[in-house]
This record gives structure tokens, sequence and C-alpha cells, in this order.
């Protein structure tokens, strides 16, 4: 019997992924209609109450190269959860984004993992999917978080999906011009007559 070592060949550059799941620096918000999100409570295997809860706001500030990470705020609103979560750290891997940070309810923070997919990435959008699981009864402890009584629950799940578009300077800057031509019109049209 003889062994055969085969030489190894790295795969070609086009089969690898070596872009990061991030897109290009700048800042990145999610516009109205283009998330959601859903609260979920379980006790053991089984979900006892499932809430859509309303995105406020989003944004992502990806930074120049440099030390700082990337940054993501989420702004949620509405009777089920009324929370803001910032990313503290994002680590990336594998096409998915980890972040850690902290959920601030009623003014107090509770450490929060999210664990996003990231579903498309172009240089001007980011789709992403992810869910966090918190220990409900260490939520309610620690920030007053409370579901209704007849809900019982050991944990609760946080689904987040949303589409990131890039701000284009440009298309705020035109903004800004059409506004101003507006009201220097209507300014002209007044003193005219």
């Amino acid at each position: 019997m003889t062994t055969v070592t085969l030489p190894t060949v790295p795969p070609p550059p086009e089969s690898q992924d070596l872009a990061s799941p991030l897109p290009p620096p700048g800042r990145y918000t999610v516009a109205p209609g283009r998330s959601l999100v859903e609260l979920t409570a379980w006790y053991g295997p089984l979900p006892t109450l499932r809430r859509r809860v309303r995105l406020i706001s989003a944004a992502l500030d990806v930074p120049h190269e440099g030390l700082e990470h990337p940054r993501f705020r989420f702004e949620f609103g509405g009777r089920a959860l009324a929370a803001t979560l910032v990313s503290e750290r994002v680590e990336a891997a594998d096409g998915r984004l980890q972040l850690a940070g902290d959920l601030d309810l009623d003014g107090t923070g509770f450490p929060v993992l999210l664990r996003l997919r990231v579903v498309r990435r172009t240089d001007d959008l980011l789709l992403v999917v992810g869910t966090s699981r918190l220990p409900y009864r260490l939520l309610r402890r620690a920030t007053g978080f409370r579901l209704p009584w007849r809900r019982p629950a050991t944990r609760v799940r946080l689904l987040v999906a949303a589409e990131f578009t890039a701000e284009r300077m440009a298309d705020v800057a035109a903004d800004v011009t059409s506004d101003v031509t507006a009201d220097v019109t209507a300014d002209v049209t007044a003193e005219s007559s």
C-alpha cells in the first residue's frame, strides 16, 4: 500500500468571499416600511405571545478605516416595546454580523447580543435579518419590562429585519435647494403682488 500526497491548490480568487459583510463607509438609514420587528415570548418550546413592534428609526454608521467599530442604532416604539438598541461592538464573520450592545428600557441598559445575517449587500444597500434571545426573568428584574400576566415566559425573542440604504449628500442637498427655491419663489411672488 502506498500513500500519495496531492498538492493543495487554493481556490480561485473569484470563489473566495473576501469582502466584508458591511457596506462602504458612510451613513445608512432604514426608510419607513422597509423593516419588520417582532417580539415573541416563549415558555419552554411554546410561543405564548407574538407582537409586531414599530421601528421608529434605525441607522448604521460605518466609519472610514480606523479603530472605530461600525455603529448600529435601532429605536423601537409602541405598547409592546419602547426601547433603544445601540451597538457597542460589531464583529463580522462568514457573512454574519454580531452586535453586542445595550437595550435601553426606561433608562436602564440591558446587555444584548443580536446576531444578524446579511441577506444582501451592495454599495448603497444592506439587507439584514437577525434575532436576539433574552432571558425574561432577568429582563423583568433589571428593567421592569413586563408581559401580560396571563402570558407566561421563560425567554423573549426579538426579531429584526431591516433594509439600510445609503444617505446621499447630493440628494439631501437637492432637497434643501428645492425647499429654498420654493421659499424664495413664494417670497418674490408675495412681494410683487
